[in-house]
């Protein structure tokens, strides 16, 4: 069965993350997506030399897999016309150039228009199109800064601020990129054409991060009641042989792990009888805190799990990044799958999350080096061999 976006053709001309990443998973979810590299140099900065083999590394494969790629000279006018007829046949077009310079490439969203009315065209940028930062270079982590993401980022027993270590910024952006494609896509379907989408990664994480993150700048009334922010409260909990994770979001899951820990009287104290009562008194929250943990010191983290387990608790061991791929669960959901590149050897990813009834996504079992599918994408425009091998010979592709 062909998946749901079997049909849709995309041109990728983004790099790294936030746009790849987003056109991987339209790729996995059944569209053509041809991936835009220039002929010198690495190609994306994603084919980094790291955690590689066969010219393929882990982080371009984790962002690329199922594109094909045609490498072309972008600063000739022959390059830019092959792009341009491109885009004339495409639903989709994703562009993450910094503000300005894919208009100097006679690639923007004008120049796409121009040649098909229909296209979903895609601009991510760092800050936006316009503004004060609208100019400035950006990576995830200057995002993650800008948005008080790293401010928050606070473990209360090492007090100063630290990164998420890993593009946060990057793939929330990437997600978003993905979702608002296909709503335009059903626009179009419903009769709106095409559209151009503006998508800033300040904004994107911005609204990643807001509903738990910023809940304290949320209700701005000066008589709003106060409490108790989920990242003062997110803490790994230390047992006598490691560290376990559980949350009590409720009532009733925190009188669970009172139970757990063979204290249920603590959940009737009138200190900690409600989630009310402690954000209240946030003071009293932190006794609650102290009491517990003194309790969970008492326990190995097997017994503490099978407890709090029994007790309707929310809790999980604190995996090293080699036991979460043999989870018992991981591997019951078949979460990860491992495929054969000709060059690269055997592959391990993550496979597409949802899991459509009718139209199933799967993951697209290859990765391109650079340019490795020229021939092909070209003789779709209509080149013959010797047309291609001209081409290649003038420098214009790879």
């Amino acid at each position: 069965m062909a998946g749901p976006l079997d049909g849709i053709k995309v041109v990728d001309l983004s790099q790294v993350v936030s746009g790849p990443f987003a056109t991987m998973v339209l790729a996995d979810q059944g569209a053509d997506v041809i991936k835009i590299e220039p002929c010198t140099g690495m190609g994306d900065v994603s084919r980094l030399p790291s955690f590689t083999k066969g010219g393929i590394s882990a982080f371009y494969v984790n962002n690329n897999r199922g594109k094909r790629s045609l490498s072309v000279d972008l600063s000739g006018d022959e390059g830019k016309a092959l792009v341009r007829e491109l885009i004339a046949d495409a639903d989709v077009v994703v562009q993450n150039f910094r503000p300005g310079a894919i208009e100097r490439l006679g690639l923007g969203y004008d120049d796409a228009v121009a040649v098909n009315p229909d296209v979903i065209y895609v601009s991510i940028s760092g800050f936006g199109p316009t503004g004060p930062y609208a100019d400035r270079p950006v990576l995830d982590p200057v995002i993650q800064g800008i948005c008080g993401v790293i401010d928050r980022q606070v473990n209360p027993e090492i007090p100063f601020p630290d990164m998420v270590r890993n593009l946060y910024a990057d793939k929330s952006t990437a997600l978003t990129v993905a979702q608002a494609i296909t709503a335009a896509l059903f626009a179009r379907e419903r009769g709106e054409g095409g559209q151009l989408l503006e998508i800033p990664m300040v904004d994107a994480c911005m609204y990643f991060f807001w509903p738990d993150g910023m809940m304290d700048l949320t209700v701005l009334d000066d008589d709003a009641v106060g409490g108790i922010r989920l990242a003062t409260v997110y803490n790994l909990t230390e047992c006598s042989d490691g560290k376990i994770v559980y949350f009590a979001a409720t009532d009733a899951q925190r009188a669970g792990v009172c139970r757990g820990v063979g204290h249920p009287e603590w959940a009737e104290d009138e200190r900690f009888s409600s989630m009310a009562a402690l954000a209240a008194k946030p003071e009293n929250f932190v006794v609650l805190g102290g009491l517990l943990a003194d309790a969970f010191r008492e326990m190995t983290c097997a017994e503490a799990i099978a407890s709090l387990v029994e007790c309707d608790v929310p809790v999980g061991p604190v995996l090293t990044a080699e036991e979460a791929v043999v989870d018992p669960q991981i591997v019951h959901n078949e979460t990860l799958v491992e495929w054969d590149h000709p060059d690269a050897g055997r592959i391990r990813q993550p496979r597409p999350p949802v899991r459509f009834a009718k139209t199933p996504a799967k993951l697209a079992a290859s990765a391109s080096t650079i340019g490795q599918d020229n021939d092909e994408i070209l003789a779709s425009l209509g080149r013959s061999p010797a047309d291609i091998a001209a081409l290649r010979d003038s420098g214009v592709i790879g």
